[in-house]
């Protein structure tokens, strides 16, 4: 079929890993689900924690709470099309579907990079402006930025996605990869303006990804130089323990995608398969741990977690004292 400058297909196809066996379709299946259900219920819980005890209404713990949710909303979004490709072999995506698939995993992508740049900026101002952090990071004004990276990004993204929606799509619909993103779908398109289509979001990736990160890799420097100047060592324990979860989960998200981008720049090719693979544990492994961070590695959740623990086991004691009581009289 001839390329022409109108769509000739309505539907992607999308195939997950290339070169998977079928025999292994059902471990990868329960692998995949057994991920969702740990991103879901983990951020979820996170999120609750954060919501329902009030020792944890803190601009902190509000960035916390929106990292947390674009985990669970990215999840939502990638991982039950490519479970149902395995258990069921479905393996066709609408033209629609797809873009909007493509629409919520780039907007959630940027988002979640905005979101980190507030929790380094969040540390950067305690740390070298103590004074001033109570009032420039107050709940109302973080809540407010939050707000705007959400808002401000799915409109960005609306643009970059049609933009890339008015492009022809002719004759290929095979999708490598285990969702619809910007550069498998446009690689599908046809007619002269598939490269600047492809130029005008790569521009965007990396206003999105660069920006924040620089700003990212200042504000931590500038905390690392702040720590070793400081003298006393209770301190300064204090400080690594509370920075150190955030540089973790920034490191989780931001090391691979840099990896790929110097290797592919540098001339290392990766196959198709392995590509696909990168792509899934950079996009999923960060969500999948960032709960555990959150309760292992940030204090003051992990003491709201004790506590909470210690008041109901001593609620159920309590009530079990009383009911042997009443049951002897």
């Amino acid at each position: 079929m001839k390329n022409t400058n109108i769509s000739t297909i309505d539907h992607f196809i999308i195939i997950g890993f290339p070169g998977l066996q079928p025999e292994y379709y059902g471990p990868v299946s329960v692998l995949l689900l057994f991920l969702f259900l740990s991103i879901v219920v983990g951020n979820g819980f996170i999120s609750a924690v954060i919501v329902y005890e009030r020792t944890l209404h803190k601009p902190t713990y509000i960035i916390f709470f929106n990292l947390a949710m674009t985990d669970i909303l990215f999840g939502v979004v990638t991982l039950p099309k490519v479970i149902a490709r395995y258990w069921w072999n479905d393996v066709i995506s609408s033209f629609r579907a797809c873009f909007t698939q493509m629409y919520f995993v780039h907007s959630l992508g940027a988002i979640h990079s905005l979101i980190l740049l507030m929790l380094a900026l969040d540390r950067f101002v305690a740390i070298w402006f103590p004074l001033q952090y109570s009032s420039l990071f107050t709940n109302k004004s973080i809540s407010i930025a939050c707000s705007l990276c959400w808002s401000l990004t799915f409109i960005r993204m609306l643009g970059i996605v049609l933009h890339a929606s008015t492009l022809p799509y002719c004759n290929l619909n095979v999708i490598l990869q285990c969702y619809c993103d910007h550069v498998s779908v446009t690689r599908l398109g046809c007619g002269d303006q598939v490269t600047y289509v492809y130029s005008v979001a790569l521009a965007n990736a990396m206003v999105t990804l660069l920006v924040p990160l620089t700003f990212i890799i200042f504000s931590y420097f500038s905390v690392i130089i702040a720590v070793l100047k400081m003298s006393h060592t209770e301190r300064r324990h204090k400080v690594l323990s509370t920075c150190a979860p955030q540089i973790f989960i920034t490191c989780l998200y931001y090391v691979p995608r840099c990896f790929v981008y110097i290797a592919h720049n540098l001339g290392f090719s990766f196959g198709v398969y392995t590509r696909t693979v990168i792509t899934m544990m950079y996009s999923l492994i960060p969500a999948l741990v960032n709960p555990i961070v959150y309760c292992f590695k940030t204090k003051d959740i992990k003491e709201a977690l004790i506590h909470r623990f210690k008041s109901r086991k001593v609620s159920i004691e309590t009530a079990s004292k009383q009911n042997n009581r009443e049951t002897k009289s």
